[in-house]
């Protein structure tokens, strides 16, 4: 089985880098536009197989879409990344074209891929990733929810003083620091209701941090962050190969659920070899509900935005 992963640069090479260690494919098909980029990252990786006793063989190309023919999955982290002080918003003009293009690429030569999205915005890629390939809805996948819910389990862990492994939290909406909704009212820690431990002030702390933790790493880093997205890209894409069947969150095309139409939009959903299988309906009360429809009206917004520039 394999795997292709387009663009070589933090978030990709992590992707790779997690799934190698886990042997969850055959082969991984690194791909960069950079001339030897993805070659010397693929080479640095596959270097660590004698120390790390993996067996997936990891190739870099530049530009050579052949290579990646007959892939499973692939996942799309091309794109410039955000910078201090950018919007989502301002990617949309430059790494619509690119996506567009790599998901052009990759169904010519994988006809029945399965396509992740991570590139920014991430919900709205998902969405011109979509109208692009002419795939099935299910195998177009937006990564975003799944990273935000690990970092709200991550926020929730630091607070309670507890494993993450412990808890239950999920990121629905948009994968925005003000787009997404951090369901703390939904959260557990192994079962028992995490708001039977935390005062209401402490609850919204922590949904606070949630939804700007994209951003206070870019602020202290100076660019995105790449590991956990590296590790979230990476879960998804073994529940994809392995046909585990997790239930995340992520951006997928809405038809009537959560009351939305014609929107990717983070979902709590079952990912497994056909891509994302179902959607999990959730019992959101007025105010989330409320969240929720001003989070598809702002992705919404963005969307427009490929039509502006003839994108779509």
């Amino acid at each position: 089985m394999k795997v292709t992963i387009v663009g070589a640069g933090a978030v990709g090479a992590t992707t790779a880098d997690n799934l190698i260690r886990r042997n969850v494919a055959e082969e991984i098909v690194l791909l960069d536009i950079k001339e030897g980029f993805a070659e010397g990252k693929a080479q640095d990786m596959a270097q660590t197989a004698a120390l790390l006793g993996f067996e997936s063989k990891i190739k870099g190309v530049t530009s050579d879409y052949l290579s990646t023919a007959g892939s499973t999955v692939a996942v799309i982290t091309s794109g410039i990344p955000r910078k201090p002080g950018m919007t989502r918003e301002e990617l949309i003009g430059t790494n619509a074209n690119i996506v567009k293009s790599v998901v052009e690429n990759l169904v010519k030569h994988s006809p029945d891929i399965i396509i992740v999205i991570v590139s920014n915005p991430m919900d709205t890629m998902t969405y011109l990733a979509l109208k692009a390939s002419g795939l099935p809805k299910n195998r177009i996948i937006g990564m975003g929810g799944t990273l935000d819910s690990a970092r709200f389990k991550y926020q929730l862990s630091d607070k309670l003083n507890a494993s993450a492994a412990d808890l239950n939290a999920i990121v629905i909406g948009g994968h925005g620091d003000t787009t997404m909704i951090p369901l703390i009212k939904h959260s557990t820690w192994n079962s028992i209701p995490v708001t039977d431990f935390l005062t209401v002030e402490e609850q919204d702390e922590i949904v606070h941090k949630t939804m700007v933790g994209g951003a206070t790493l870019t602020s202290l880093i100076g660019t995105s962050a790449w590991y956990a997205p590296g590790a979230a890209t990476a879960a998804v894409v073994e529940s994809i190969v392995r046909d585990q069947g997790k239930l995340f969150t992520a951006s997928v095309y809405l038809e009537g659920e959560f009351g939305q139409e014609d929107i990717t939009l983070g979902v709590p959903v079952i990912i497994n070899k056909k891509g994302w299988d179902r959607i999990v309906p959730l019992h959101l009360d007025e105010e989330d509900e409320e969240k929720f429809r001003k989070s598809a009206e702002a992705v919404r917004n963005m969307n427009n935005v490929l039509k502006e520039i003839k994108a779509l």
